[in-house]
């Protein structure tokens, strides 16, 4: 078997439970952004260890999931399954309860914070900014009628203000962007 099919040399490339389209469409530009995503969370999780590593590759995880679902043509998305190839609510109230652990174990930042307290949550950061260039995608996506009834937009904003907590735990100290 051989990695290239040659079959996107005409600027389409195939979805999820079938179906063609062009590259540069809606739905690829977002699930390719939810692939980015999930490679900058791999150079977080490079720099973590224990429960920090495994809630990165928990997330990681969880984002193949949304991409799955933006990958699947609208009229198919009736054969996806939660939490498998669809975005859930328990999914988005996972996030939320670990939000919450972090900000009720480490408090929540009363400025912005300026990226690079650790290698680690300096690479948490560049992670969060490109989940919210996907969230900013598929509300794209949303908006020209490929996402009725999805829960991906409040998943992938759920998400980028999770990893926001995520690089706040991995910092000792947060630097607010202003100086009093």
């Amino acid at each position: 078997m051989k990695i290239y099919t040659q079959k996107g040399d005409d600027g389409t490339t195939g979805l999820f439970m079938g179906g063609r389209v062009s590259k540069a469409s809606l739905g690829p530009e977002s699930y390719g952004t939810v692939d980015e995503a999930v490679s900058a969370f791999g150079v977080a999780r490079a720099e973590a260890a224990g429960p920090m590593a495994e809630a990165i590759m928990e997330a990681q995880r969880s984002m193949f999931v949304c991409a799955a679902e933006l990958a699947t043509d609208p009229s198919r998305r009736d054969t996806l399954q939660d939490g498998i190839s669809r975005v859930h609510q328990d999914m988005i109230d996972k996030l939320e309860a670990a939000i919450d652990e972090i900000v009720d174990r480490r408090g929540m930042p009363e400025t912005f914070v300026v990226p690079g307290g650790s290698e680690l949550a300096a690479a948490l950061d560049v992670a969060r900014t490109v989940v919210r260039r996907a969230e900013r995608r598929a509300v794209e996506y949303a908006a020209a009628g490929g996402l009725d009834g999805s829960l991906v937009v409040p998943y992938l904003n759920r998400m980028a203000d999770y990893v926001y907590m995520l690089a706040r735990d991995a910092e000792s100290e947060w630097a607010p962007s202003r100086e009093d």
